[in-house]
């Protein structure tokens, strides 16, 4: 019996997001056991060990001793850079690997740890993108820069703010609010009255929806960008009739439809679910299947014996080619740009 642990939050207002990662895992956890593996010549079951982090970074490191403790060959989490980046060094001093599905921030891969991986582009890459994006192609010059203090928001934010001006434009203002603000009012009319043509948030899709409800009361008009912790169907749902064309958001990874496997995996998602895939579900079910080839090609289960064989993997996975740089960053990582239209995100560009 291999135990795979998965951490994300289950409770509280990313939980849907928190519980799509852990589907995720489980349908790969599924998947490898009807295929009856074997390692090292023996018949192998895994086993699915959830923990809920509740996007909280003292609950993380809790969750991580937890899971630690239970004797997991592996680890699928954290889902958010808060608590990855905290829960990272009790894997690493126990040597277990830990991949995440979505925590974005670069700070997570330059600790120096040899455990530690990430299955999506950084937030050095997704900054990039949505700054020159605002400026170079929807002619946004004068930007406003909203974060949610978290280390994902504020790390994006501070990308956003260097690409901003690399591409030429002028970030007018730089404000937060938190991960449970619900009132962005004061926020937005110190915005409007510095005139932006464009406003990057990072922050969840709860946060976000408000925001661009509020907005919209005060009657600002401009470009809107999210970062992908807001690339939801939630947030549409939340929004309601707030969304229009000139909201986007931007996605760590490629649209279904780009990746190899990706159309079979969401229909069998919502046959085995009942719901739709939210977000990065492809991204952990890819990283379980890497621990598990990682492990077939070691021929052990022991973390400290299929390691470095991770650390060389090259899968191709429903995601696209899996293979890691010498930080554990994904090689390639792409970054999706999406734009609200007729109910639906509507994918604009796929950025290598």
């Amino acid at each position: 019996m291999v135990k795979i642990g998965q951490v994300s939050p289950l409770t509280g207002e990313l939980s849907h997001i928190g519980k799509d990662d852990e589907n995720g895992v489980r349908l790969a956890i599924e998947d490898l056991n009807r295929r009856k593996v074997r390692i090292g010549g023996q018949n192998v079951t895994f086993v699915l060990d959830s923990q809920d982090d509740a996007a909280d970074p003292k609950t993380a490191v809790t969750v991580a001793q937890k899971l630690v403790d239970d004797g997991v060959a592996g680890v699928v989490g954290h889902a958010n850079s808060g608590t990855s980046i905290p829960a990272s060094k009790i894997y690493s001093d126990a040597g277990v690997p830990m991949i995440t599905e979505s925590a974005t921030n670069p700070k997570l891969t330059q600790q120096g740890f040899t455990n530690v991986f990430r299955m999506v582009a950084n937030d050095v890459r997704q900054g990039s993108v949505i700054g020159s994006y605002l400026v170079r192609d929807l002619g946004a010059r004068k930007v406003a820069i909203v974060d949610d203090r978290t280390a994902y928001g504020q790390g994006l934010a501070d990308e956003i703010e260097k690409s901003v001006k690399a591409a030429g434009g002028n970030v007018v203002t730089r404000e937060f609010g938190t991960d449970k603000t619900t009132n962005w009012m004061a926020v937005l009319t110190t915005i409007k009255s510095r005139q932006p043509e464009g406003i990057a948030f990072t922050g969840g899709d709860t946060q976000a929806a408000a925001f661009v409800q509020q907005a919209q009361k005060l009657g600002l008009k401009v470009k809107f960008i999210a970062g992908d912790e807001a690339c939801t169907p939630q947030f549409i749902k939340l929004a309601g009739s707030s969304m229009d064309k000139d909201v986007y958001c931007t996605l760590a990874g490629v649209p279904p439809a780009k990746m190899p496997q990706g159309p079979e995996f969401f229909k069998r998602y919502q046959q085995r679910f009942g719901v739709p895939v939210e977000l990065y579900a492809p991204y952990a079910y890819d990283a379980v299947l890497a621990m598990a080839g990682a492990m077939q090609a070691a021929g052990s289960t022991d973390p400290k014996v299929y390691l470095p064989k991770l650390r060389a993997s090259k899968l191709a996975g429903v995601t696209g080619a899996i293979e890691f740089d010498d930080k554990g960053d994904i090689r390639n990582g792409a970054i999706t740009v999406r734009q609200f239209d007729k109910g639906d995100w509507i994918e604009k560009s796929v950025v290598h």
